[in-house]
């Protein structure tokens, strides 16, 4: 009897942390993986580990069908482009295409990176192309899981940095002793890989499942952290609502991508993107403590 190899698990976005971590965690588990990548450079890396390598465009049907086609399943990131003024209409065309290659394609189960707030229908800023994907996704009725992950720890990324030089950590979440939740996006590519791996009991219609860490963090906790991996004091300082746009001058942002920063992050330091406000989603939390992220990111030169 001839064996025949093992259909992979596609992942897009293995150049992105949460991708990568999916990737990753597949392959640990035994499990063929094809990673799907724009430019056929990107692929020589999970190559040489052992993935099949698919090259496609998320806004062309045609390469996004393919690379999603005879596989056992796959996890799928729109990126977002945040110096582009058409950023929310890019998104909502690469979901389309997405949930449009995933119904050609026949892909039995799909994990979508989403996020927190992605069920509200507005006031959510960033959120929103989060929300388009999932809304793109239910109407294709692809069997799909979204995955909405809470604010990334490394998201603090640039904040550490700037503490680091300066003694301050600058925060755009306020008030700065307020706990939200916070998780790390290797727990994410984590959560990815193991939902994927579910039974086929579990893939029928649409569901959410929302991801945070082992526990809320604030701002403060961020900078006490950071202080006990430095070694010396650093406070917290809340950067006000008027000085948003300078403080992010260098990430080049759009004026549509500053708008949608801002009515985001309104959003959290209001609770209206909260991570109980979907009663149906099932909560999960994941292992890695805010800790750990943080004393990674403080090792980082800049």
């Amino acid at each position: 009897m001839t064996a025949f190899p093992a259909l992979p698990y596609a992942v897009v976005g293995v150049t992105g942390r949460t991708g990568a971590a999916a990737a990753h965690a597949l392959l640990r588990a035994g499990q063929p993986v094809r990673a799907v990548v724009r430019d056929p450079a990107q692929g020589r890396w999970w190559a040489d580990r052992g993935a099949e390598i698919a090259v496609a465009d998320l806004t062309d049907l045609a390469s996004m069908t393919q690379a999603l086609s005879r596989s056992r399943g796959a996890y799928v990131v729109c990126p977002q482009h945040y110096g582009r003024d058409d950023l929310f209409e890019l998104a909502d065309a690469m979901a389309a295409t997405t949930a449009r290659a995933a119904l050609a394609a026949r892909v039995p189960r799909l994990v979508a990176l989403s996020s927190v707030g992605a069920d509200r229908t507005g006031g959510t800023g960033w959120i929103r192309m989060n929300h388009m994907l999932e809304q793109r996704l239910k109407a294709a009725g692809v069997p799909t899981v979204f995955l909405r992950a809470a604010y990334f720890m490394e998201n603090w990324a640039p904040m550490v940095a700037q503490a680091a030089r300066s003694g301050t950590l600058p925060s755009f979440l306020a008030p700065p002793r307020r706990a939200l939740p916070m998780v790390a996006t290797a727990d994410v590519g984590s959560a990815a890989a193991a939902l994927l791996l579910q039974g086929t009991g579990h893939w029928t219609g649409t569901r959410a499942v929302a991801l945070a860490g082992p526990r809320d963090y604030a701002p403060s906790d961020v900078a006490a952290v950071l202080a006990a991996t430095l070694g010396r004091p650093i406070d917290v300082a809340t950067v006000p609502e008027a000085q948003w746009a300078q403080a992010l001058a260098d990430a080049r942002f759009s004026e549509a991508a500053l708008a949608g920063f801002t009515e985001m992050t309104r959003g959290l330091n209001a609770s209206h993107i909260d991570i109980h406000s979907d009663s149906a989603a099932t909560e999960q939390a994941g292992a890695t403590p805010l800790a750990q992220v943080i004393a990674t990111l403080a090792q980082r030169p800049g």
